[in-house]
């Protein structure tokens, strides 16, 4: 078929015309999705995690990042999610970097539960401590937000005396490690000197960092001299205390050097956090276990705290004997940890104020240590170890960010970075205590009110309430 000239003409801008305002319609329809996307937090108290700096703000969150942050106002955005933050406080979502995950099925009911006990309380990255097979695609479902996770860093399964016992198996296992894929690996204790070496060579060979607790037989010199990429608990620094004429073996130490605590001479301090700054050696100090399962409280008190209704009864019963069998014989002497604890303390401050740094780590869920929960017992001991509540929020945030090379990225509240924060009803600068009970937590754009926090927990805790 044929048409003139201006027929052709007219049937052209019509065709035309149709595509034009399809293609509007698709632009406003994206618009549309698009904004139902953006969330704003509304005329916030802003923290600002480096300086300590508060402003008021509104925080625009959209595809999992912050945005922008602009001056409070009244404006609003058509179909945008406002997240009302008018009185209240807002910092970046915590690291929690001695984290234990269940070694099950990423959508067992067991897993789910403690990913939510971490957000619960603000944990919005987590370094697994003790790898598994399974936490590797439990990664790449949370990476992927297939499901309501922390951002999930994790190491291999346990290098100890008993699993590697010959270089050959630690060139074998570091390097097997590395190519299926986890982020760093874990040492545990018992490894000998010439085994630890192998895997220190093999793991720079093959380029994966390794972190964890210090062998006896190693020793924290050599140890930092080989350049962990965190030490964990405060491992071996006590122990490095000890005057080499003194003689001791060193496998005597007791718990985390608890035997060693009279001999230990505090002048070597400044010493091994030197080495620990030329070293690039960073120290997750876990203090809630020594200020918890390690101390003279009760095991009936702490089995008591309102957070153990969030663990299974059998849990419950085991840390409670095993608090008893750790505190309550002949070896334990409250008069002892204290001072035990001093010497923790004065090596927390000076890690902080002239090493390599320190990290948030509560080493949860371990002995009376509730996931989510244990990382605000954490900052409480930071704080009574010397740290300012700025500080301690630092250890937790910008440090976290930092060791992963990831500065800028996730830690902070800026603009470009990952959309993870806490709302907070009060100032935690004023006391960190205001960091417990957030008024809502944000996981990579996804918010978590508190009315939601609440019903899941109580989920939780009804289902262990039946099994009583």
């Amino acid at each position: 078929m044929t048409y003139p000239m201006n027929g052709f003409l007219k049937l052209f801008t019509f065709l035309l015309a149709i595509q034009i305002l399809a293609a509007c319609q698709n632009q406003n329809k994206e618009q549309t999705e698009n904004l139902k996307n953006t969330q704003i937090i509304t005329n916030v108290n802003l923290i600002d995690i480096r300086t300590g700096d508060i402003n008021k703000a509104q925080v625009i969150i959209e595809d999992q990042k912050v945005k922008s942050i602009l001056a409070p106002s009244n404006k609003t955005i058509k179909d945008a999610v406002l997240i009302n933050g008018e009185g209240k406080y807002l910092v970046p979502g915590l690291a929690e970097m001695h984290a234990h995950i269940p070694s099950v099925i990423w959508n067992d009911p067991q897993m789910e539960e403690t990913l939510f006990l971490y957000l619960s309380n603000g944990v919005t990255t987590i370094r697994g401590m003790l790898g598994h097979p399974l936490h590797l695609t439990l990664r790449e479902k949370a990476d992927s937000m297939a499901i309501l996770s922390p951002r999930i860093y994790t190491s291999s399964p346990s290098l100890n005396g008993n699993s590697v016992t010959t270089v050959e198996q630690a060139q074998s296992m570091v390097t097997n490690f590395q190519k299926e894929g986890y982020d760093f690996l874990k040492l545990h204790p018992g490894i000998r000197l010439h085994v630890f070496d192998e895997i220190v060579k093999t793991a720079n060979e093959v380029g994966i960092p390794f972190a964890g607790h210090v062998s006896t037989l190693v020793g924290i010199r050599h140890a930092l001299e080989s350049k962990y990429g965190s030490v964990d608990h405060i491992d071996g620094f006590l122990e490095g205390l000890v005057p080499e004429s003194l003689e001791v073996n060193p496998s005597e130490n007791g718990f985390f050097g608890y035997n060693f605590t009279s001999l230990a001479d505090t002048s070597l301090i400044p010493e091994l956090v030197q080495m620990s700054s030329e070293n690039k050696v960073w120290v997750v100090p876990t203090q809630s276990l020594f200020t918890r399962w390690f101390s003279p409280i009760p095991a009936d008190s702490l089995a008591n705290q309102p957070e153990m209704q969030y663990m299974a009864p059998e849990v419950i019963e085991n840390w409670t004997n095993s608090k008893v069998n750790l505190t309550e014989g002949e070896g334990y002497d409250p008069e002892q940890w204290e001072d035990f604890m001093h010497i923790r303390k004065r090596l927390i401050k000076s890690l902080h104020d002239n090493g390599q740094g320190l990290l948030l780590g509560s080493d949860a869920p371990q002995v009376f240590n509730v996931p989510g929960f244990s990382i605000q017992h954490e900052l409480q001991a930071m704080v009574d170890a010397g740290l300012s509540p700025l500080e301690a929020l630092q250890i937790g945030t910008i440090n976290p960010a930092k060791y992963f090379n990831q500065s800028g990225k996730f830690g902070e509240i800026k603009e470009g970075a990952s959309a993870d924060m806490i709302l907070l009803d009060k100032n935690p600068l004023e006391d960190i205590r205001n960091m417990e009970h957030p008024a809502g937590v944000m996981v990579r754009g996804t918010w978590i009110s508190r009315d939601e926090i609440d019903q899941k927990l109580k989920s939780i805790s009804d289902k262990f309430k039946t099994e009583k």
